[in-house]
Formats: structure tokens, sequence, C-alpha cells
């Protein structure tokens, strides 16, 4: 009711009737899993081309059960769909892994995914050091090189005779320049540092403080070049142990040299010389850990296809990580907020590798140095160790390393890309709840050796798609049915033992089809399944068309790249299959390839055993669905009704124009929303559709008649 008016006046009134709207929602998202070469384990990952396939799950392999799974995702997104490709596992698989003592490798990790990895493989204590980013053999012999701020300078002092790592490190600096802020001065006292390395004459030195004649300790960052930071020739350099007892000095004169640490390390590479410092300046302190008095976090992580398996090019360098962060609470100053703790990093962005154990552990003997005293202690990997907050931490530095990944592998240990039924099973699992996923099409790609398995397979897509009610499963017959039988009649009777087995669904579609392609990967012919192309002629009806198009025949049904067919039923052989719900795949001369039925798989006489009746009423159902959503929570009153009824009214008539629909009818109101159901707190309404039908038979009759026949004589008596 209007609220009274107690004086003259004028009232806006606002009544919303636009809640809710319907509009389609199919979109064209096929699902398959399969034993590919490459890619997450268990995990559906978004491929809408060949390029993206590839990049992801590598390409297809010479065996039957492999190329034909790759060859029937490649064929679905030739027609313009969404695919989400599902690596399935197997119990031979391992990830390639390595570890910084080269002596081991963990031959049973098994890295799935990234939540696998989050959940299972992420924390402190893991038996590898890096790790491939997926299962199998791809990974072996990649290399992981990483560098740290390990040393300052190297220079040599004759012998290291009873010098050890830990030892301490004073320079003598008489009138240095000392850079200021717009000014210099000159400085007269000593560096202090630390020994973190050694060779038979020569140390590595990781410059600390600077100290002053009158004791004044101030914390520098060594930078090349600047006399006050660094160790020139000329420069009497002392040796002390840990006991503040010097041991040895050495002047750098002579044969013995002074030279930048980080300029001479090399990856460790076995079939090329690459120079860090070609890729990028050694790596500093962040500003984070700056800003939170910590030193030494900066880390370079580079990935290496040392002998050429991935890319077929010997040392190419596959990416590069450069100056991440030893603490696991690091941000980014320049590109804030991105984290830049290695470990975080590399997992959400290499396409490579994981991490694992923290090279810093304790266990390696690597040291880093803070502002000791007159004893000069170093922090050992125990106190300096990475993965932790930034706070006060002198993290711990371990120089110049490489980690070879082995011990990956693949479906079975000769080599093989088989995957089981259970495993398969497991893999299409993950698309049973609609609500979770959205998917149009299940693919059955290949089947299995066992045809009684290949048939298992099947009915479990089937029933995923009868219980989500939403998409279609599509299935072509067992390989061994069909390819290298020259038997037409045995082929015929092949088929229709296979799907005779299969369930009663309009939710399935069923064709005869194996096609010859080419498979420019391994420079041959091929035979694959055709249920790819089905499920793409599909999405290309839906997108050139409307859903409620029929997918076959010449307008519509031409499959792409297309040869020729293991099995091409004649007019007799397809009369005997098309009642038994399955939908020929011909060769037509002069016409091509083509999908020549449009049954459902269901086993009885209804309007649902046409594929276009079934995706008219799936396309609507959706789009309803998402208009009643609307209603949640609105008083089941006139308004409320009458707002969805035109929302829904206008929908269908747009699906009438565009010959979807004969006619329809809409009840929403106090008829079936009756007192009862309003205080169940229902709403109902009842949607009556004629679906428009396809033309599956023709018949021309031709008539002869005499020459002084009138035509209307004899119109309608034949």
């Amino acid at each position: 009711m209007a609220t009274p008016q107690l004086s003259p006046g004028v009232l806006t009134r606002e009544v919303d009737l636009t809640v809710g709207r319907a509009e389609n929602v199919l979109d064209n998202i096929g699902a398959i899993a399969g034993p590919f070469e490459i890619g997450p384990i268990d995990e559906a990952t978004d491929i809408t081309t060949e390029n993206q396939l590839i990049n992801t799950f590598g390409k297809p392999i010479g065996t039957d059960a492999q190329y034909e799974y790759w060859m029937s995702a490649s064929s679905f997104l030739t027609y313009g769909g969404v695919l989400k490709v599902v690596r399935t596992d197997d119990d031979q698989l391992n990830t390639a892994n390595g570890n910084r003592s080269h002596d081991s490798v963990d031959s049973s990790l098994k890295i799935k995914n990234y939540d696998d990895y989050v959940a299972n493989y992420a924390g402190v204590g893991q038996t590898y050091g890096y790790a491939a980013k997926t299962p199998g053999s791809w990974a072996n012999q990649l290399k992981v090189c990483s560098i740290d701020n390990f040393a300052d300078q190297t220079i040599g002092i004759g012998t290291t005779s009873g010098v050890s790592v830990g030892m301490g490190v004073t320079v003598s600096l008489t009138d240095q320049v000392v850079a200021g802020s717009g000014d210099t001065s000159n400085f007269t006292g000593y560096l202090k540092g630390i020994i973190t390395g050694m060779g038979l004459t020569t140390i590595d030195v990781k410059i600390i403080n600077r100290v002053t004649t009158a004791g004044v300790s101030t914390a520098i960052t060594y930078a090349q070049g600047d006399q006050a930071r660094s160790i020139i020739a000329g420069n009497n350099v002392s040796i002390i142990n840990s006991s503040a007892v010097g041991i040895a000095t050495f002047a750098t004169v002579g044969g013995n040299y002074v030279k930048d640490w980080y300029d001479q390390q090399t990856l460790g590479l076995t079939n090329s010389t690459v120079y860090w410092k070609s890729l990028s300046p050694r790596p500093y302190t962040s500003q984070w850990a700056e800003d939170r008095s910590a030193k030494n976090d900066g880390i370079h992580v580079v990935v290496v296809d040392d002998d050429g398996t991935v890319t077929g090019i010997q040392g190419n360098i596959l990416e590069k990580s450069l100056n991440l962060s030893k603490a696991k609470d690091a941000v980014s100053s320049e590109n804030a907020p991105q984290k830049i703790f290695y470990k975080d990093y590399i997992a959400l962005y290499s396409k490579y590798v994981y991490t694992g154990d923290d090279p810093s552990d304790g266990s390696d003997g690597s040291v880093a140095a803070s502002d000791f005293s007159s004893a000069y202690t170093p922090i050992t990997t125990a106190s300096g160790g990475w993965n932790r907050d930034a706070q006060g931490i002198t993290f711990a530095v371990i120089g110049n390393t490489t980690y070879t990944l082995t011990g990956g592998q693949d479906y079975s240990a000769t080599g093989g890309y088989a995957a089981t039924l259970g495993n398969l099973i497991t893999s299409y699992n993950l698309f049973k709840n609609k609500d979770e996923v959205a998917v149009d099409y299940l693919i059955g790609g290949p089947g299995l050796t066992d045809k009684a398995q290949s048939q298992a397979k099947a009915n479990r897509l089937i029933s995923i798609a009868g219980e989500r009610k939403d998409c279609m499963a599509v299935i072509s017959p067992h390989r061994a049915d069909v390819v290298n039988i020259t038997n037409t009649t045995t082929q015929t009777d092949n088929i229709i033992k296979f799907f005779s087995s299969l369930s009663s669904s309009s939710y399935a579609v069923f064709d005869t089809g194996y096609k010859y392609t080419y498979d420019r990967f391994n420079n041959q012919f091929r035979f694959i399944p055709t249920n790819g192309d089905v499920a793409g002629l599909m999405v290309r009806t839906s997108v050139n068309s409307y859903p409620w198009f029929s997918p076959a025949g010449q307008q519509r049904g031409i499959l792409n790249n297309a040869i020729k067919l293991a099995y091409n039923p004649d007019k007799a052989q397809r009369d005997q299959l098309y009642p038994l719900r399955i939908n020929s795949i011909v060769n037509q001369p002069g016409t091509g390839i083509m999908l020549f039925g449009d049954k459902t798989g269901l086993g009885y006489a209804s309007a649902f055993d046409r594929i276009n009746v079934r995706r008219l009423f799936l396309t609507i159902e959706q789009a309803l669905q998402k208009a009643a959503e609307a209603q949640l929570f609105e008083l089941n009153d006139q308004v409320t009704r009458a707002n969805f009824v035109n929302i829904v009214e206008p929908y269908l008539r747009d699906v009438e124009a565009k010959r979807g629909l004969y006619g329809f009818l809409v009840i929403c109101d106090e008829t079936n929303n009756t007192p009862d159901v309003i205080d169940n707190n229902e709403f109902r309404a009842d949607i009556f559709l004629k679906p428009a039908k396809s033309i599956n038979y023709v018949t021309l009759t031709f008539v002869a008649t005499r020459t002084g026949v009138s035509f209307e004589e004899v119109a309608g008596r034949v």
C-alpha cells in the first residue's frame, strides 16, 4: 500500500521488477584425462590452444595409449572450445630431484601438483633440495644453479696452511677515501672480515665492518671499487683465529692477487661455461632485510637445460629468478606487495621446479658473518638459517651451488604411457561436482587395451554426466573393434556389442569413428577416436548457430583434419546402428567426413533421444536456474512471481524466434504456489516446452503421369 500523504504533494515510488535475468550459460568446455608426458597430476588445467597443450602437457608420444589421448584433446581444440585437461596418475611416476651433495636422490618422490606440494612437500627438512615441477623423466639432468653473497673478494695469500673457514681477517687502510653523502673524507683504520671459503693459495673473504683507529665500528656492505670497503693490492692482510690470536700476516703483492669473487663464478654446467655476472649483478641484501637490520638474504636461482633434453639446446637457460630472499616474510619494495621469499616465489612462478630442503640446515658447514667482537666467532648456519623472518637475522651464505635433477620416471619403468582404469576414473571424478567445476562435454578419448575396461570407463563417464545433468559424455568404440579390421560386417557387429553394454542415458553420445590424421610431431599418420571431434562439432554448432541445432550433417557435421576412416558404414549398416543409438561417422564423396546421426545414448523413444533436444534443455535449464537463484529469499507473492515470469517468457520467446521451440507455456501463480507450498518456503514454476525436432528422415516421391493428366487430379493420391 502506498504511504498516505498528509498534505498536498507528489509521492514517488519504485518497484524493482528486474531482479534476475536469463541468458545462455553454455560455455563450451570439454574435459579429458589421460597419460600425458608432463604436467600436474590429477589437477584440471584450462587449455585453449594446441601450443598451450604442448607447453603444459608435452607432445604426443609414439605409443597408441598416449598419442590417442593427446590427439583427441588437440582435435577438440580445433573447433574453438576450452578444454580442461587432467594428467592421470600412475604408480611408476616419480619426480626428478636433487640435493647439494649429489650423493643421493629421493627415488620415491612424487609431487603431483601445487596443492600437493604445499600440503606435503614444502616444509623444512625435505629429502630434496630442488625437484621438478611435474613427475616424469622429462626433467632428468635439468640443473638448478643458485648463488648468494657468499664472499666479497678472493685474495691470494701464498699458502692456506693453518688457515680455516670461519677465521677472521683484518686489512689495514691508510688515508682511504670514504664515500659520504655528497662529500668525501679520508679514513685510516682497518676492515674486519671473515673467511667463507678457501683454496690452496686463496681465501674467499666477506667484509663486515670498518673500524677507525679510535675503535668506532661501522657495519658496511661490500662495493666493488670502493677502496674503503674492499681489499686492494698492497694492503696488509692479517688472519686471526677464534681466540683473537693472529696466525699469519700477508701482503697482497707480487704473485698474489685480489679479485671480485662474484665475477669469477660460473654456473656448474657440463656442456658450456656461463658466468653469473653475464646474467645479473651479484645478489644484494633486500631493502626489506635492510629495514629490519638483516643481512645476506639475496639469492639468484637459474634453471638450465644442461644436456638439451627439454629444448634440444645444450646449456639453454630456461628461466632466471633473480634477487629473491631467504627471509620468509620478505616483500619486494619495487613491486609490492609481491612476496620474494625464494620458496614461495619459485613455487608460484617457476615453470620447472619446486624448492625443498633449506640448503642452510646446518649440515653443509657453511658460515655467515656477523658483527663479531675481538673474537672472530662466525654465525653458523644453525643460527643464520633460511626460512625465517628477517628481523635481525644475518642469513647463512652457501655460495655458488648446482643441483642436478635425476630419478624422474614415466608411466612404467620401460617408458610406456598406459594409464590404468582406476587412475583414469580417479581423474575423471574430478569433474563430478558441477558446483565446483563447469563442464559441457566429457570426452572419452581412447579406451583401454581390455574391452571390458573400455566399457567400464565409458560407463563411468556416462554416470558422471547423468549425475551432473548439465553435460554430455562422448564415447567412441573400442580401438581393436574397428582399426585394422577389413571386414565391415565384423566391425559393425563389434561396435554393436561394445555399445550394447553401455548405460542408457540422454547425457551420452555414441559414435563409430576412428579417423586417420597426421601427427606432425612423429611424422606419421595415425588413427584416433573421433569423440573429441564430435564434442567439437557441438562446440562449433553453439558458436556458429545455437545449441539446439543438430551438430550432424553437411551444414554443421564436417570433421576437421580427417583423411579417411577406419570404419565407413554403408546405408544398411547405418540402419543397423542407428536404432541402437549409435551415430555413424561417414565419408561421403564430394562432401567429406561427417557425423551422420544425432541420437543420444537413451535406450528408448523420447524427445530426449536427440542431441539437439537434450542440448536445448541443457541450455534452457541452466539459463533459467540462474534466473531462479535470484528469487531465493524473496517473498513468495504476486510481485515475485510476476517478476520471474517476466524474465522467463522473453527468454523463451527469443529461443522460439531462433528456432529452438515450437511453443511454450509458463505457469507461476497461485495455482502452483498454493498456501501449502508457500508455507513450506517453496517457489514453483511449471515450464512447458515444445522442442523443435531435427529432420532425420527425408522421403522424396517422384510421380510420373500421362501427358493429359491434371496434377490436381493425382495430387494427394500417391
